[in-house]
């Protein structure tokens, strides 16, 4: 959607250029853009919990919903592009250097805000802020590239002034109404995080929410409370696997930690196990021991890395009785666990008999 609106906004951005070529109507184009850009905490914020028809498929309700917060202002912001060139070029004898450059320049900063913002600036600042950031740059770029004050001294800078006001009106305003309180507890590179207490079968629990999926249901007081069906499923097979293991304890890897529900319960119901978890996000794991009852000091080793590479490369020559499979992105296994490849290397490190159980989401 954000690319379908980019092409569209190139589109009409390049009629514009041909009829009102101005530094002036470049600055009302940053203007409109930031105002767009601003408006995407209010959409996201009242279509949060919009399912839409329920008739639909999900692939459809997310781009739906995707092109209903994005599509504005990604249009608008590709109206500006073609107006710089029209505004750059005034020797159609280097016209290729000077388109040339700017396309560059756009590049690079699309290969750098990608990363950047992955890697670094949502961890660091969160979506809204980076939001509310890039409303506020776009407002200084219109003050400072609109030349208002090119046919009226006086006029433009009032307007200059009123469009100073206005964003910092316009902050003031979303700060104080919340719009730039998270929902999350956390926002991490991977997750929104949310942790929440609810009463489930009559007892206390807490529950944690991975994006918009409720991932577990944790006991504080007792371990080997479980809610969902499957956990069932895992510990009647943990239970076979136990039966035919000497006594000592089980071997259990898992591909994927979430609330660490079920490696509590082994560790509570099986002393001595060997408990390894695999969990992509360490606020995840640090989440599960602030609110969740995860032991850091407990017999649960956890692994802070992606599950493929770290099959591959951190866990030696161990062998283990139960691999258990519960890693998510939404409602889907990631791809790459998926594979035959990364099958054979659970095999590698399965113990003669041992199982590798996997959760699929039927969603």
């Amino acid at each position: 959607m954000v690319l379908a609106g980019i092409s569209l906004g190139n589109y009409l951005g390049g009629k514009l250029a041909d009829r009102f070529a101005s530094r002036r109507m470049l600055g009302i184009l940053f203007l409109v853009s930031g105002l767009a850009a601003l408006s995407v905490l209010y959409t996201a914020s009242a279509l949060a919990s919009y399912k839409g028809p329920s008739t639909l498929p999900l692939v459809l309700r997310i781009v739906a919903l995707t092109a209903a917060i994005f599509f504005l202002p990604s249009c608008l912001l590709g109206t500006i592009s073609p107006l710089l060139v029209k505004l750059t070029l005034r020797d159609l004898n280097r016209s290729g250097d000077i388109v040339g450059k700017i396309y560059a320049v756009s590049t690079a900063g699309s290969i750098l805000g990608t990363f950047a913002t992955g890697f670094f600036l949502v961890s660091f600042f969160g979506t809204r802020t980076i939001i509310l950031g890039v409303s506020l740059l776009l407002f200084l770029l219109a003050i400072v590239f609109g030349d208002w004050t090119v046919r009226d001294r006086g006029g433009g800078r009032i307007v200059s002034l009123l469009l100073l006001l206005a964003t910092g009106l316009g902050g003031y305003a979303i700060a104080s109404r919340g719009a730039l309180a998270s929902n999350c507890l956390k926002e991490t590179n991977y997750y929104c995080i949310k942790v929440y207490e609810e009463t489930v079968q009559d007892h206390p629990v807490k529950v944690l929410v991975l994006d918009h999926l409720v991932h577990s249901y944790n006991s504080l007081e007792d371990p080997q409370h479980l809610v969902y069906g499957y956990e069932f499923m895992y510990a009647g097979l943990t239970e076979y696997a136990a039966r035919r293991r000497p006594p000592g304890g089980l071997r259990t890897l898992f591909i994927g930690g979430g609330g660490y529900t079920f490696p509590r319960y082994i560790e509570a119901r099986y002393p001595g196990s060997v408990i390894d978890v695999i969990e992509i996000d360490p606020e995840v794991t640090q989440t599960a021991v602030e609110y969740l009852g995860l032991d850091p000091m407990g017999g649960i080793r956890s692994i802070n890395f992606d599950a493929r590479l770290a099959i591959k490369e951190m866990l030696g020559d161990q062998m283990y009785d139960l691999v258990l499979g519960d890693a998510f992105h939404g409602y889907s296994v990631p791809y790459h666990l998926t594979t035959k490849e990364f099958n054979d290397r659970i095999k590698a490190h399965l113990a003669p008999g041992g199982i590798y159980m996997l959760n699929v989401s039927s969603q």
